[in-house]
């Protein structure tokens, strides 16, 4: 009886882990959510501007201005020096960097939530080791109980069984010398 209301006060004592803290986030999703079209059309002419197809465009539309100029194809509009495609040219430039570096900034700001959520998964990692080291260290302490106990236990049976091992060797002398059965007139086999 002892020992079972020892198990149950083994029982209640044990640490129950528990998740205390949000789950993870899914970081594009969020940034993706909080885009706006305008942002949405300046990442995808970034990608655009920074796509081979969009280099070898360019080249071709220069190649063809040139051609068309130099050759006088078509009234020259831009004679030799193409002062109005180094015009065009620059004010693409122009248009071309502002558009970049505002998607440049945009992934500064997705880079920088995604160190603020790594943070966080670091410090839930931390939080969850030092719940199961905390954890280990009370089932470390409840195992040392019980081995204490069993070794204490172990102890009592045996000096239990000392107790009991001259017990058992009179008792077994005593039929031999005319025990009780034959004290109450029983007949012997």
């Amino acid at each position: 009886m002892a020992i079972a209301r020892e198990i149950e006060d083994i029982a209640r004592d044990l640490i129950r882990h528990q998740h205390d803290h949000p789950p993870v986030r899914d970081l594009n999703r969020e940034a993706d959510r909080r885009q706006g079209f305008a942002q949405r059309v300046g990442d995808d002419f970034a990608r655009l501007v920074g796509s081979w197809i969009f280099v070898l465009v360019q080249a071709g539309i220069m190649v063809v201005w040139v051609v068309l100029n130099a050759l006088n194809l078509i009234a020259r509009w831009d004679p030799y020096p193409f002062q109005l495609l180094n015009f065009v040219l620059s004010l693409e430039a122009v248009l071309w960097v502002s558009v970049v570096l505002m998607a440049l900034n945009r992934l500064s700001d997705r880079d920088r939530l995604r160190a603020q959520h790594d943070y966080e998964i670091d410090v839930k990692s931390e939080e969850e080791v030092k719940a199961l080291m905390n954890h280990l260290m009370h089932q470390d302490e409840i195992l040392l109980q019980i081995v204490n106990r069993l070794d204490r236990a172990d102890r009592e049976l045996k000096r239990l069984a000392r107790r009991l091992e001259p017990a058992h060797e009179v008792g077994a002398e005593a039929p031999r010398s005319g025990g009780p059965e034959r004290q109450l007139g029983l007949p012997t086999p």
